[in-house]
């Protein structure tokens, strides 16, 4: 689909997606790069693919499908050859009674391939455009899965030993090798896999997917592969080929389905050989807006407060894998603007930020976190974002920089909200300089979302709302009508979407779980949605900690990060505890998810 500059700007206009002076930038930027201009306002984020293909397609008045690839059948899919489809760009996704085929274009306007396709389908047929990637999604339902297509390939490759050495030709574009690399990939980033493992047994290679935070076995690979495998990758992410003892981290970029995803390959030897992990990040990706992380009520408005201040420090806490980088890009992403400077210095740079100056990590070079914020405090920012405050240098020279008229982000390694404080002054920074310049703490998790569309409901027992009782501490956070109170909230604010005709699960009387009266499962078969796994993808859980006068009294005095909690709980914060309880009620996660991320706490 290529759509005129003119009309492009045309339906920016019309949209109210862009200003005049991100418009002149696009078009210097098409100059440099010559690229369409389409390409560039979906890269920029002014609009996603599929809001500019809405619009193109009401535009010239063609009907929009949202394809979904796995619901098509195979029978009705199969209509058209598959060499045909992807030389066309177009599948045929539905029949209706009358025998008419429904059919989903990239490119409608495209002469030669309408006329093709009634040649080969006849002239029943009524064409609909969809998006470049929905398309692409619903080509690889010509292929098999994972396993069908390793079996397939492997099979080519011969019979070479592990010890043999690798020969240029074994890690050609075209070898098998190559080609099991690509699937490995393409599968990961289709199940929308974080991480891919690839890790050497004594008689075999794993092929493992981290999938919304838990670890899948996908295939066992001949023990044989491994050698070649890891070559193939460290050609990809440039790393040396020869060096088998010693850790290496490197990156590449592949396309898949039409969107761009950058992997971040990490290798390790150990007892059967060397592991490589490569973590997944879509440079397609729009950042998601703080809704759809999964703010809500005060958490969110404290958060947009914060951040809209001109100085000081919000810090993001949580374990590794708890989605502060998402959160921070996030941020970053809705304080990007051409009047303002945001800089970074990052170990790694997870998400790449039009507009932002990042700066990597480099110890060998000298480019620690200290040195690379001592030079980007002489690079005139407004916004600073140091990826993990690790001693205490960096956080003193993170909060001079906020006492200077700065605005800084950081994350810290704590438990919850409260107990970041104290770590701060464990690193040795002056009570009363924490109190004058944090002005928020988020900490978070993130739980796995239950399927929408075969989640179940359930009337819990007895037993179990004693459980929910003493798990969740209902009648120490104000009873059953208070979390009634706070799921109305958080279905007013957007959490609860799909089940707000479902009515409330706890009711407006009772103090304790005993006023529950439905909670939300997880489908035991699953769904072809989710994978037959009842959950697709994740959300946040987060307890946002204010500053406020009174906590600022509690960190100059040496309070205990204990007190500073219970302070901050009765001046309205929500555990991340209790937050997960509402997005369990209003049907987004599981009680069992909830306790899983928390329950340390």
């Amino acid at each position: 689909m290529r759509i005129p500059d003119s009309l492009v700007e045309e339906l920016l206009s019309k949209n109210g997606s862009g200003t005049k002076e991100q418009l002149a930038e696009l078009r210097e930027q098409e100059e440099k790069e010559k690229k369409p201009l389409q390409d560039l306002v979906i890269r920029n984020n002014l609009m996603t693919e599929k809001e500019l293909t809405k619009l193109y397609a009401a535009e010239i008045e063609v009907p929009f499908v949202e394809l979904n690839g796995r619901e098509i059948k195979h029978d009705i899919l199969k209509q058209l050859p598959e060499r045909i489809a992807r030389q066309y760009n177009a599948v045929v996704f539905d029949v209706d009674k009358d025998g008419t085929r429904q059919v989903a274009m990239q490119d409608p306007d495209d002469i030669q391939a309408l006329n093709f396709l009634q040649k080969q389908l006849g002239t029943d047929i009524k064409v609909n455009i969809t998006t470049t990637s929905l398309l692409q999604a619903a080509l690889d339902q010509y292929r098999g899965n994972i396993s069908s297509e390793l079996t397939k390939v492997i099979a080519d490759e011969g019979e070479a030993d592990e010890g043999e050495e690798i020969d240029e030709s074994d890690l050609a574009e075209d070898s098998p090798v190559a080609q099991t690399v690509n699937i490995i990939i393409e599968y990961g980033v289709k199940a929308g896999a974080s991480d891919i493992h690839i890790e050497p047994r004594e008689d075999f290679v794993v092929v493992r997917y981290r999938i919304d935070g838990l670890l899948r076995e996908a295939n066992k690979l001949p023990r044989k592969m491994l050698g070649s495998l890891v070559s193939r990758i460290k050609i990809l992410s440039n790393l040396k080929i020869d060096e088998h003892r010693a850790p290496q981290d490197g990156r590449f970029k592949i396309e898949v389905s039409g969107l761009v995803y950058a992997l971040r390959v990490s290798t390790l030897p150990i007892l059967d050989g060397e592991k490589v992990v490569m973590r997944i990040l879509n440079e397609s990706t729009k950042p998601a807006d703080f809704t759809e992380l999964g703010f809500w009520g005060t958490a969110l408005t404290v958060l947009q407060q914060a951040i809209t201040q001109p100085h000081g420090m919000v810090l993001v806490t949580g374990p590794t894998g708890s989605g502060k980088s998402t959160t921070l890009f996030s941020v970053l992403s809705s304080l990007n603007s051409p009047n303002v400077n945001i800089s970074t210095v990052e170990d790694p740079i997870e998400y790449h930020i039009v507009g932002a100056n990042q700066v990597q990590v480099n110890p060998v070079a000298g480019m620690t976190f200290i040195n690379g914020l001592r030079a980007l405090l002489r690079q005139d920012p407004n916004i600073i974002m140091v990826g993990e405050i690790r001693d205490g240098e960096t956080a003193d020279l993170g909060v001079q920089a906020a006492l200077t008229g700065h605005l800084v982000f950081s994350t810290l390694h704590t438990n919850n909200a409260a107990t970041c404080l104290p770590r701060l002054l464990d690193m040795g920074v002056e009570p009363f300089l924490i109190a004058s310049t944090v002005r928020v703490i988020v900490a978070q998790r993130l739980v796995r979302r239950l399927c929408v569309d075969c989640r179940e409901q359930f009337t819990p027992d007895a037993i179990l709302l004693k459980h929910l009782e003493d798990a969740f501490h209902i009648s120490k956070n104000g009873g059953a009508k208070r979390i009634h109170e706070l799921e109305e909230t958080a279905l007013k604010d957007g959490i609860g979407g799909a089940v707000s005709d479902k009515g409330s699960a706890t009711s407006q009387l009772g103090s304790s779980a005993t006023s529950i009266v439905r909670l939300w499962k997880a489908h035991e078969d699953g769904c072809e949605r989710c994978n037959h796994t009842g959950y697709k993808g994740r959300i946040g859980i987060y307890e946002v900690l204010e500053n406020s006068t009174e906590i600022q009294k509690m960190i100059v005095t040496g309070s205990t990060s204990e007190s500073i909690e219970k302070a901050a709980i009765e001046d309205g914060m929500l555990t991340m505890q209790l937050d997960g309880f509402v997005k369990a009620l209003r049907g987004q996660t599981t009680i069992e998810e909830v306790l899983r991320v928390t329950i340390q706490e």
